[in-house]
């Protein structure tokens, strides 16, 4: 599938209109840019726009575009899937693949202002994922499900297969949980969920200026465990949000968020920099799919977890009683203004003297993301990207797990 277009926005004084097309002859672009144009002589004018950005000297992507994936074949796709889910269908008999995919993309992205800027870049991605549920008489187990994504043609589909059968199988015999407060490891697809919906809406600087984010104010306070370090890395080499500019043109960037517990910045667009007399960080972004038909918006790159020294195995030896928890679900419904979530934890796991045992079920995880990133205990050496994510395992002290039996004690 070929998918291509172009968007537009035009500044009159300080108003401005935004049209697009994804039809790109000659006359369908200057239909856009007329719309555009159009829209903005009836716009409202905004005291707050400083303008576009003007052109800058842009650093090189490395690392996000292969020839081979560029030229891969359709049926070497299907391959790659075909082989990941006999993988999985062999692994046990009480397996069933119930979702997945295997994505191959190369995309080309340029913006062009009146500024000056004349920004091109290209990048290729190769992704598989699989979830898998096991079943035995009487018994389904939740959704398990591994995942693998690159730049370059470094995917793993066997990997992928057997781990969500694995995930899956162990999944099997769950058991209740005693509500109360645990020590807990959250794997980085249970990350994602929490950090996406509650702590990146609140370093992003329209939220900051709104007084939507608690972190209003707070540069050079200490928010979390000091063990914490988190960079937003534009040009992360191999990222799989690595680009030399943003959607808007600015040159990407590393920004530090927050160092050793401590908050040290915002991610900021054109707009919001303006606002405040500052640089952009080069996270303005444009919505996918079609990008082309949206204008941008703030978001975080690869979002940056420094990692420990310490495995993953030792991580968890440290932990007497505890719960392994690598996905949730319904992060969406989080309050990104307040920082509180409550999610399910569907599968999760014991951990027994530093071991991971049983399967639990119908356990929920519950607080806010700043008494989550306080209680930071730990860190591993797993680094992994997952979406816009790159981190490693974290333990957090004192969680409150909601179970099925009632209180501790």
């Amino acid at each position: 599938m070929v998918d291509e277009g172009l968007g537009v926005r035009a500044v009159i004084g300080k108003a401005w209109g935004f049209a697009y097309t994804n039809k790109l002859t000659d006359e369908e672009v200057e239909k856009a840019a007329l719309a555009a144009l159009r829209a903005a002589r009836a716009g409202k004018p905004d005291e707050a726009w400083k303008g576009f950005p003007a052109s800058r000297k842009l650093p090189k992507a490395k690392g996000t575009y292969d020839e081979e994936v560029a030229g891969l074949p359709a049926e070497e796709a299907v391959n790659l899937a075909s082989k990941m889910l006999r993988t999985a269908q062999s692994f046990d008999g009480r397996v069933l693949a119930v979702e997945g995919s295997v994505g191959v993309s190369l995309v080309e992205k340029a913006v062009v202002n009146s500024l000056g800027v004349h920004a091109c870049d290209r990048g290729t991605r190769t992704e598989c994922f699989l979830g898998a549920i096991a079943k035995e008489v009487g018994e389904t187990t939740p959704l398990c499900f591994e995942f693998d994504a690159h730049c370059s043609l470094r995917i793993n589909p066997e990997k992928v297969g057997e781990e969500a059968a694995r995930l899956a199988v162990s999944a099997l015999g769950a058991e209740d949980l005693e509500t109360g407060s645990y020590t807990v490891v959250l794997g980085q697809s249970a990350l994602l969920g929490i950090f996406y919906h509650s702590l990146i809406p609140s370093l992003k600087a329209d939220n900051v200026q709104r007084g939507k984010s608690k972190l209003k104010g707070k540069i050079g306070v200490n928010i979390a465990s000091e063990l914490l370090t988190i960079h937003d890395d534009g040009l992360r080499e191999g990222g799989l949000h690595t680009w030399s500019f943003d959607d808007e043109g600015h040159p990407s960037q590393r920004t530090t968020l927050i160092e050793k517990g401590v908050l040290k910045g915002y991610l900021y667009d054109s707009y919001t920099a303006g606002k405040e007399g500052v640089e952009s960080t080069g996270n303005a972004w444009r919505s996918h799919p079609a990008p082309y038909a949206w204008t941008p918006i703030i978001e975080a790159t690869n979002f940056t977890v420094t990692p420990s020294t310490i495995s993953p195995e030792r991580l968890l030896s440290e932990v007497k009683k505890g719960v392994f928890i690598p996905y949730v679900q319904g992060a969406h419904s989080s309050n990104p203004e307040s920082g509180e979530f409550s999610v399910v934890a569907a599968p999760a796991w014991k951990i027994e003297e530093g071991q991971v045992g049983r399967p639990l079920k119908g356990v929920m995880l519950t607080g806010t993301i700043y008494e989550l990133l306080r209680n930071i205990s730990g860190l591993a050496s797993n680094l992994r990207q997952l979406a816009l994510l790159v981190a490693p395992w974290i333990r957090i002290e004192d969680a409150r797990l909601v179970g099925r039996r009632g209180e501790e004690g």
